[in-house]
């Protein structure tokens, strides 16, 4: 069925169940095809795209204006888009913000990323939400030409993200070391350049952010592809070890990670996740994660935190999660959401152990989970 026609359509989002979304493409030309998911934050679109977390997905934007704060550098959350495509309300607008450097149009163009406006983004919503995330394919052509009976076919033959591992396909090719520190007024990001904590960070998909905020409480950070052994690792000895966020099934990423994880925890050394990382560690503590129906993406999403009560305006982006019922004994569940009751965080009992599913260095609160990462360093303080 077709599900909005406007006039002269050069783009098509073609659902495995038949539907067709016709619309107006921009970025790049040609065929992408993933699952699709929603994001409802309001401001972001440029980091949200270049989040490596959303490889193998097409992110639907259920806020109206996206692009109009053009786009630049120093948003990037990593050296291209990942995300396969975007799906938005409006065509993208002449952009008005005094750090704009190039139009989100040409920016996913120069970076091969597709994208599709004019589309009724709250029945696509709505869709998501009641039947799953969907498998599509999204073409961009300007003659308007589209084959859709094959569109719906190469949706259907998309495999999902169940069983897939994309976090060797996003980690990076060799270590290196990260100094930059989070972005202050006037100056931009400063380098650290006193650190007290030597940490090394497993890079599943790791985003800048993250990064910058670890050096930001005094972190000297060497990044670790995500093949790394315990062996190599431990290597370096940290103070600490970080496992970053990434995209896929994390069963699949733990065939390998999570012999490395629990050779690290032998090590009795702190430990911090995020996202996937956190997934990671609940499956090398001997918990199990499940897929979800649609997933948390989005930058207002509310998690209450058990050990102090208060509850974060957090930022979240995973359609996996950890099954709090198979936490084993001596695993604490420590944050939870508010939205569904999903495991959002847990820690051990009797070790500075703990991992989020959301993400503090995106700071939606603004800086409602930032304590995290000092937690982390004052784990590894104490350790000293």
């Amino acid at each position: 069925m077709t599900a909005s026609t406007p006039d002269h359509p050069t783009a098509c989002l073609a659902l495995a169940d038949g539907t067709l979304f016709y619309g107006r493409g921009f970025g790049a030309t040609g065929e992408t095809v993933a699952e699709l998911c929603f994001n409802t934050a309001m401001t972001g679109y440029q980091e949200i795209m270049t989040d490596p977390s959303y490889a193998g997905q097409v992110v639907t934007f259920t806020f109206p204006h996206i692009g109009n704060t053009g786009v630049t550098p120093e948003d990037d959350e990593t050296a291209d888009p990942v995300a396969e495509g975007m799906v938005v309300k409006w065509d993208p607008t002449t952009p008005s913000n005094w750090r704009s450097v190039n139009t989100l149009s040409d920016w996913l163009a120069s970076r091969g990323r597709i994208a599709i406006g004019g589309i009724d983004t709250r029945r696509l919503t709505r869709a998501i939400r009641q039947q799953g995330a969907p498998h599509v394919a999204l073409a961009h052509n300007p003659d308007g030409v589209f084959d859709t009976e094959a569109l719906v076919a190469k949706a259907r033959a998309f495999s999902g993200l169940e069983g897939l591992d994309l976090a060797k396909e996003v980690t990076c090719a060799q270590s290196y070391r990260w100094d930059e520190m989070r972005w202050a007024w006037p100056d931009g990001y400063p380098t650290q350049t006193a650190p007290k904590h030597k940490v090394v960070a497993v890079d599943f998909g790791a985003k800048r952010n993250i990064l910058r905020c670890l050096a930001s409480v005094g972190c000297d950070v060497t990044v670790l592809p995500a093949t790394a052994t315990a062996e190599e690792v431990l290597a370096h000895n940290p103070d600490g070890v970080f496992l970053s966020n990434g995209p896929g099934d994390p069963a699949a990423t733990g065939e390998y990670a999570v012999p490395m994880i629990k050779d690290v925890l032998k090590a009795d050394l702190p430990v911090f996740g995020i996202c996937l990382g956190h997934q990671m560690l609940a499956l090398a503590l001997g918990a199990k994660t499940v897929k979800m129906n649609h997933g948390h993406h989005g930058a207002n999403h509310p998690v209450k935190d058990h050990d102090t009560g208060k509850v974060e305006i957090t930022s979240m982006n995973h359609g996996f999660a950890v099954d709090a019922q198979t936490l084993p004994e001596g695993v604490v569940e420590s944050h939870v959401s508010l939205f569904d009751g999903s495991n959002c965080g847990i820690r051990l009992a009797d070790k500075p152990v703990f991992s989020v599913q959301h993400h503090p260095e995106a700071s939606p609160g603004p800086q409602d989970s930032f304590y995290l990462f000092e937690n982390f360093a004052a784990a590894m303080a104490a350790r000293a």
